[in-house]
């Protein structure tokens, strides 16, 4: 068979493989059969894998990692085993991860999360003082230093004195002139907490567990060989088969609810601060502005906790996994960590807070926009297959239940397009039951309104993570980045101008990068274009890596916006991220373009097994229409993910390669293939415009739900007696009279405004089920000569029960009969 062909049946059909994983929420006391149960409802709906994660909720009588919890924990991948699913173990109770629900410094209390402390003593003119230094057991003094103050805030550095420490006292008579402090920096506990699995752990609570030292190695020891090595013993014979990863969740160095203004530490850690460069008396720099030095002082201290992190945690973590046949996936706290990804072999960020969104260009500005690109381009430099994303936690626009399978297709979307090829959805609730049902809402599975249909979810998934996944991304442009610190400001005009991108990180750039005849080559990736945002940050051997590429003939453009002049090294200085993609299309041309522009499509034209693929996306409000221009030939096909259909695409060819007409809905991820080995087919051009055959929006009257009866007019049932706070189905018929319906092109039924999941039947037949604008459907098959009967059944957002919301609910319409036009006058 023809690779083409082969490819297109695997998108139709995907393996189970690429299934969504989602966080499995153990919050209520469990039972083996229902455990059993839920999990044969996943796999009926098409989710052929879990993360087991516990959760607030579980009963003091299960103890977290105990025997009774470890034998339903085997249970569950037991059955998972024997199912075919695919389980990820999680490694916490709650979370942050890296404490073992408060186990790992119950075994030694040395163990607890560290960190330093600045402790200010004001000085008097003149007079001598004396500091006695009395400290709790287990703090200790790592420096003391004399600083004389400038402001409230800034010191004057070229006075910082180091201070010695004798018999228990530190003394200092200032100097004549100037206000002076003596600092003391002690090593302390941070009294960080994490959120854990029973009663009373939460935060603030007083059974709250307590934070582990991430940064000892012993501690992160004790951790493994209480949760790793106990999930082992009891699943050892799953581990490579049925369980495929262990999921570790942004560690936080100092816990949740620390002490306020304290610093990552552990003990030791001074010297690691030393050798960075730094000195003694560069630790008031961590509080305090000192001049030109403080932003490199920072960025030292910030580059040797994550070094000492990675080393201690991430690593450690990592080795284990793969000594025991599994994957190390999860997160590390910041968006666009993305260096701490190194040690991941299934590299990880999380969509959650709505901290990305539709509304205000949100998805494009900020560092949470960058995360995306963050798990995907971490895992291309570095040649690992997957990458993960734990998405849609606490995502609803107005929080609670709110969040919409309108706003989880965009979020799928806007994931896919960037390369994610794993999605973790957050979270799939063993229970709602009492309070249970608020703990970071919503439930985006078996809880909600459209789990009936959520295997069309599960196939979509499956589709654009297979699609993206042993494939390669067609950009010809790097962003810089460094290890914690993605650019957004000079990406957001290449989304908009669809000009694909990757952001390699410096280290690569200096440690892993082949740089010849103008391209720099790493892990199959070819870049003939660097693109900076501040050059400032630039090490020496970047800058040199970057000299010697720019002067084989390499393009490099820095965004000078505000950050002043860098040494000239051959790069194209512009002023407005704004200009580039100009400067990019004189340089070296455009790889696709569209006609018109569209500042709301993404494209990321991507090859596997030797087929191009053009993935595009809607992010935008309206339906986009328009063309392709590409520089690829071949016949073309339309492949719709959301369904599984393949389509041909009528094309018209170009000297430099062939433009291919694109509609792409609202809401809509269009996937164009291009078989270069076959030349294009013959293709009908679409019908055009559609025009209105006959408006139905009135005369519609309820037939089920709380309220029937007559509707004078379609609008919101918020507004109906006593259904303000509904949640449920309300089911709508409409009769009318059609003549001829076989002399109209392509009947469509659109019901205008609905909210928000709509089943339509038209003469007692399913017409098909919609979750979001527009909500149209092909009628025409249906529809019949004389009377037709339409039902359409709507299910409203639970956030009007739950959440006590009154978010618009039901039929809005205008609802209209389109076409494209009579039969036979096309």
């Amino acid at each position: 068979m023809h690779e083409f062909d082969v490819m297109k049946r695997q998108f139709a059909a995907p393996p189970a493989e690429y299934s969504p994983i989602p966080f499995w929420f153990w919050n209520d006391e469990l039972s083996r059969e229902e455990i059993i149960r839920q999990i044969h409802d996943f796999h009926s709906k098409e989710v052929d894998g879990f993360v087991i994660h516990p959760r607030m909720g579980l009963p003091r009588s299960m103890p977290y990692l105990s025997e009774a919890y470890m034998e339903l924990v085997e249970a569950a991948v037991a059955e998972a085993d024997r199912l075919g699913m695919r389980v990820i173990l999680y490694d916490e109770g709650m979370y942050p991860s890296g404490s073992a629900c408060g186990m790992v410094v119950k075994h030694n209390r040395g163990y607890a999360s560290r960190g330093l402390q600045l402790r200010e003593y004001p000085c008097r003119e003149g007079e001598p003082l004396e500091i006695p230094v009395a400290l709790p057991p287990g703090d200790t003094v790592v420096s003391a230093l004399a600083v004389r103050k400038l402001a409230e805030g800034e010191i004057a550095p070229e006075h910082t004195q180091v201070l010695g420490i004798e018999q228990g006292r530190v003394r200092f008579t200032p100097p004549d002139g100037g206000s002076w402090s003596v600092l003391l920096f002690v090593d302390t506990l941070s009294g960080g907490t994490i959120r854990g699995v029973h009663p009373g752990q939460d935060d603030g609570e007083p059974d709250a567990p307590a934070a582990a030292d991430l940064l000892n190695p012993e501690a992160v020891q004790t951790f493994i060989r209480l949760t790793h090595e106990t999930y082992y013993r009891k699943l050892s014979r799953c581990f490579g088969t049925t369980v495929i990863a262990m999921f570790t969740d942004e560690p936080d160095l100092l816990g949740r609810g620390h002490t306020k203004g304290i610093k990552p530490w552990t003990r030791g850690l001074i010297g690691e601060f030393l050798g960075s460069g730094c000195r003694e008396e560069d630790l008031a720099a961590l509080w305090y502005d000192a001049g030109e030095d403080t932003e490199r002082v920072r960025e030292a201290f910030e580059t040797v906790v994550r070094s000492r992190l990675s080393r201690t945690y991430y690593k450690p973590l990592a080795d284990w996994c793969e000594a025991h046949g599994i994957g190390l996936t999860g997160h590390p706290a910041g968006s666009d960590d993305i260096g701490l990804l190194e040690p991941f072999h299934i590299p990880g960020q999380d969509v959650v807070w709505r901290y990305i969104a539709p509304e205000t260009e949100r998805g494009l500005t900020g560092v949470h926009s960058t995360m995306g690109k963050c798990s995907s381009d971490s895992a291309r430099h570095r040649g690992k297959r997957r990458n993960l994303n734990e998405c849609f936690g606490v995502c609803g626009v107005e929080g609670g239940w709110s969040l919409s399978a309108d706003h989880m297709k965009w979020y799928l979307d806007w994931l896919f397009v960037r390369g994610v090829n794993l999605i973790a959805p957050h979270a799939f609730y063993y229970s709602i039951r009492g309070e249970r049902r608020d703990e970071r809402p919503p439930d985006v599975g078996p809880h909600n309104i459209w789990w009936p249909e959520y295997a069309r979810f599960s196939r979509y998934i499956k589709r654009m993570s297979w699609l993206m996944t042993d494939s390669r991304n067609g950009a010809n442009a790097a962003v810089l980045a460094g290890a914690a610190y993605l650019p957004w400001k000079i990406v957001k005009p290449l989304y908009e101008g669809q000009i694909e991108f990757n952001y390699l990180e410096e280290s690569l750039l200096r440690g892993s990068c082949e740089c010849k005849d103008g391209t720099l080559s790493i892990a199959g990736y070819r870049y003939e274009t660097v693109l900076i945002e501040d050059g400032r940050w630039l090490s020496p051997d970047s800058r040199q890596v970057l000299e010697t590429f720019a002067g084989q003939g390499g393009l490099v453009i820095e965004l000078e916006e505000g950050s002043g002049f860098t040494r000239e090294i051959g790069q194209v200085r512009v002023e407005r991220a704004e200009e580039i993609p100009d400067v990019l299309e004189r340089r070296i041309g455009r790889e696709v373009s569209l006609e018109p522009a569209s500042d709301a499509v993404r494209i990321s034209h991507v090859t596997k097994n030797g087929i191009p693929f053009y993935v595009i996306v809607n992010e935008g409000e309206a339906r986009y229409e328009g063309t392709l221009r590409m520089k690829q030939r071949g016949h073309a096909e339309y492949w719709r993910p959301w369904t599984g259909e393949c389509s041909p695409a009528g094309i018209q060819p170009i000297p430099e390669g062939q433009i291919v007409p694109v509609t792409v809905e609202r809401r809509e991820c269009l996937v164009i293939a291009v078989d270069p080995h076959s030349n294009p087919a013959a293709v009908d051009e679409h019908p055009g415009k559609t025009e209105e055959v006959q408006d139905l929006s009135e005369g519609w009257r309820v037939i089920e739900g709380p309220w029937t009866g007559e509707l004078p007019a379609l609008s919101s049932w918020t507004g109906w007696e006593g259904m303000a706070h509904y949640s449920g189905t309300v089911t709508y018929e409409k009769r009318f009279e059609l003549e001829d319906p076989a002399g109209w092109e392509e009947l469509q039924l659109d019901l205008g405004d609905a909210h928000e999941l709509v089943r339509l039947t038209v003469n007692g037949r399913e017409a098909g089920v919609r979750m979001w604008s527009p909500y149209v459907f092909d009628v025409g098959s249906e529809l019949q000569q004389g009377w037709n009967i339409l039902r359409v059944s709507v299910t409203n957002s639970l956030a009007n029960r739950y959440d006590g919301r009154s978010l618009p609910s039901g039929l809005l319409g205008p609802v209209r009969l389109l076409s494209f036009g009579r039969r036979g006058n096309l």
